[in-house]
């Protein structure tokens, strides 16, 4: 018995090593099949030396407040856009590809709607032009490659824009995806042709559902006596660390609740390809679900302001529903894993084994 137990996790070993290389060969092949369909002159717009600042830089915001470096997927000619979905598809699982670009569609969406409104008196000029000016589009979304696609060496890939922050940093077989943003405006469209739509609606959900089973006494605990934050309180414009753990831990949780934690937990990172996410995931389950914590702050209905926060040693998970009409219909959401932002972690590992080298302060 304990000889086929070994058999059997060095099999499972075997075969986690061998689809992670595989994975992290499909990035370099899509990314450099990408890099082949640009001209020079759009080379030089997209790809960065590896230790350019702006690796180390995301936001959220739209591109009318906040420009982005790289190239501009509006510009890209159909045979690069093609080449460009290959490489999602390397990164993102089926669900991760179809989220980003539903919050890619949900732009144009979005400005659909403020015209809509416009046009039936229910929004000013003023907030019309407000809202045009901040370029909402499924075109302005921007890809930067930091270093070229390489078997040995570091690279990084960065695609964002308007609720949507991806980044990617490779280094041979290792992969971090942290940090990833994702949100949407509005979180369900209310009304006209995609009324109904709800590109992050799992997220919400099973947030509800797990608040849900909760015990009172437990609820004592979960629910913070705080003002729903306007914002992720990691966001790029915020302090960028929660230090403490708040709410409940998974150790006063019993069986089906900490299954649904470990559930909500999976919805944001099994975006990320299948040895992405199973990586990431194991390396949580290995800590304990008895060492995460779950807090919210807000509401305990939808359509009104609440927030929750799971954080554990390995990562932290923020989301956050308030929106600019304090309606509840304007998720900001983010999966940040402990250690590893942009890559810290790998590329730590990789300085370590160069000789007289340090790691690079940007």
């Amino acid at each position: 018995m304990y000889q086929k137990t070994l058999t059997f996790l060095f099999i499972n070993l075997f075969l986690h090593i061998e689809l992670f290389g595989q994975n992290a060969a499909d990035i370099y092949k899509a990314s450099s099949n990408f890099i082949s369909t640009l001209s020079e002159e759009q080379k030089k717009q997209t790809i960065y030396e590896f230790n350019d600042s702006f690796r180390l830089k995301w936001t959220n915001l739209p591109v009318g407040l906040v420009p982005r470096p790289g190239i501009q997927y509006g510009s890209l000619s159909d045979t690069s856009r093609l080449a460009l979905h290959r490489v999602f598809t390397s990164i993102l699982s089926s669900q991760g590809y179809l989220k980003l670009n539903s919050i890619m569609a949900l732009d144009d969406i979005l400005n659909t709607l403020y015209q809509i409104g416009y046009e039936r008196g229910n929004l000013s000029q003023d907030v019309l032009k407000m809202s045009q000016d901040l370029k909402w589009s499924h075109e302005n979304y921007y890809l930067a490659i930091f270093g070229l696609p390489d078997h040995v060496k570091p690279w990084a890939i960065k695609f964002g824009g308007h609720h949507m922050a991806l980044s990617a940093t490779m280094k041979g077989n290792d992969i971090s995806i942290s940090p990833y943003f994702s949100g949407t405006d509005p979180s369900e469209v209310k009304s006209d042709k995609y009324a109904g739509l709800r590109v992050l609606s799992k997220e919400e959900d099973y947030g509800f559902m797990l608040l849900h089973m909760l015990s009172t006494s437990q609820k004592a605990k979960v629910i913070l006596s705080k003002e729903t934050p306007r914002d992720i309180i990691t966001s790029p414009n915020g302090p960028q660390r929660i230090d403490q753990y708040y709410g409940l831990p998974g150790s006063m949780m019993t069986v089906s609740q900490k299954q649904m934690m470990e559930l909500l937990i999976n919805e944001y990172i099994h975006n990320f390809e299948h040895p992405i996410a199973h990586q990431f995931n194991s390396k949580i389950m290995k800590t304990g679900l008895n060492k995460v914590y779950f807090a919210w702050i807000g509401s305990q209905e939808n359509n009104k302001p609440h927030y929750y926060i799971l954080h554990g040693p390995d990562f932290i998970i923020e989301y956050d529903n308030v929106g600019f009409q304090n309606d509840g219909n304007h998720i900001h959401c983010i999966l940040r894993q402990t250690g590893n932002e942009f890559g810290e972690d790998l590329l730590k590992q990789h300085y370590n084994h160069m000789p007289h080298q340090t790691i690079p302060n940007n």
